[in-house]
């Protein structure tokens, strides 16, 4: 699904960047290629069709803002309305807590859907943030499934509970009691059916309550098309689920229906498995996910271009006046090292020239930066959002998650700290405000 889509919409975007005019024609070809390549991807025909109406809408009536050329314009009309289709801009990540003693997760569905592998990428995935994952298999019906997932954890070298007993809701809370001690996370394989009947309700609903799962995924195989919305909905109502991972993602011609389908629902997508290795599991981002199908890799410098130049100055505002994170400073960072000699460039700024700052932020090298981005990818969302929690602990174990030192970690913390000084210098006036060409280049290093 995702070569067959991502071959037709980048081919899209090579013609309207190819267009000698952004005319009419133009926009009525480019959205019949959409509706082409999303049927063909086995979107619902309704839900095509309504997407396909605004983006005709939006490219015929929308004026571009002023320095902004059609045809970005319309690339991002194009790229928005895809994301939109997909579940929106929003996403919801993982609610795993370090600081929980034990986090346990359930995974739920139907047979043939790919929840045992499923369970040792999710444990491979976590393991990669630096957490000690342990497997409970909680399924006596289906043979074999816990030596399977034995099996599977001697890979990634994860603690399995497995046990000789057909009741799986014993299986699943003498799994958790016994790995609690020895792990930060519990996967719990659940048992399917064929199909979601009443005793798979019960039993689901029974598991629940006795191992209250922080979250209750439901695994779904992409190759079922439009039906996987039907599928999250029921099981929706059985147990409230907190996402859904979608599996054979890479192979589904029907991708896009379980994709859109699923996003119909609400159900929010956590996951997709892109193919049969264990570490084929990635997080699902509609934003990085429609960027990737149009072959667009610089899609943030387009939609930073246009933004910026329709909201200047509220966006300014809002950065300046704003909490600072460490998403925040990664960006800056490398804005910081694409504009030459970050000293003689601070060197202008009243304030900062030769002080502890400039000379600090002079020693960054993509080198550095690219350790900074593997070690921000081994933090939670709330140590991203909020670094102030990160305290020695944590700090071991995001060295330990992304194959750094805790010194390298700790050099992090201390650039982001600098950097908010700034910004704090600069909302306090300390730092003037520089107008003209030089301060717009100083505010944009400084909002990312």
């Amino acid at each position: 699904m995702i070569g067959g889509l991502g071959d037709r919409l980048s081919a899209l975007v090579d013609k309207i960047k190819g267009a000698p005019v952004i005319d009419e024609r133009l926009v009525k070809e480019v959205v019949r290629d959409v509706q082409r390549a999303l049927l063909e991807a086995d979107v619902d025909v309704k839900l095509v069709m309504d997407l396909s109406k605004r983006i005709e809408r939006r490219a015929l009536e929308e004026e571009p803002p002023a320095g902004v050329p059609k045809r970005d314009y319309l690339l991002r009309i194009v790229y928005e309305e895809l994301v939109d289709l997909l579940g929106g801009e929003e996403t919801e990540g993982l609610d795993v807590d370090p600081s929980r003693d034990v986090n346990v997760i359930m995974l739920v569905g139907l047979y043939g859907m790919g929840k045992t592998t499923t369970a040792a990428k999710l444990a491979r995935y976590l393991q990669r943030k630096g957490y000690k994952v342990g497997l409970v298999c909680a399924d006596p019906y289906r043979p074999a499934a816990d030596e399977q997932l034995r099996q599977l954890a001697e890979e990634i070298g994860a603690p399995v509970h497995t046990e000789d007993t057909d009741d799986a809701v014993k299986m699943a809370e003498r799994g958790v009691e016994e790995l609690k001690d020895e792990c930060d996370v519990i996967i719990i394989d659940t048992a399917g059916r064929d199909r979601l009947s009443e005793d798979l309700i019960e039993e689901l609903k029974e598991i629940a309550e006795r191992v209250e799962p922080h979250e209750v995924l439901l695994v779904l195989d992409a190759t079922v098309g439009q039906k996987a919305g039907d599928h999250a909905e029921a099981f929706h109502e059985a147990v409230p689920l907190t996402g859904v991972i979608l599996t054979k993602l890479d192979t589904a011609a029907k991708g896009g229906g379980a994709l859109s389908a699923v996003a119909r629902t609400g159900a929010p997508i956590k996951f997709v498995g892109t193919g049969e290795r264990l570490d084929d599991l990635e997080e699902f981002n509609p934003k990085s996910f429609v960027a990737r199908l149009l072959g667009i890799g610089d899609i943030d410098e387009l939609l930073r271009r246009t933004e910026e130049m329709m909201e200047e100055e509220e966006k300014e505002e809002d950065v300046l006046e704003g909490e600072f994170t460490l998403k925040d400073l990664y960006e800056q960072l490398e804005a910081l090292s694409k504009m030459g000699p970050v000293d003689k460039l601070l060197q202008f700024v009243p304030g900062m020239g030769a002080g502890r700052r400039a000379r600090e932020l002079s020693r960054i090298t993509e080198e550095r930066l690219k350790k900074y981005k593997v070690i921000m990818d081994s933090m939670t969302e709330k140590e991203l959002e909020n670094p102030e929690i990160i305290n020695k602990s944590r700090i071991r174990r995001i060295a330990i998650g992304s194959g750094t030192s805790e010194k390298d970690v700790v050099e992090l913390l201390n650039h982001y700290r600098m950097m908010k000084e700034v910004l704090e210098d600069i909302q306090s006036g300390r730092i003037p405000r520089i107008g003209g060409e030089l301060g717009r280049v100083i505010r944009n290093v400084l909002r990312g």
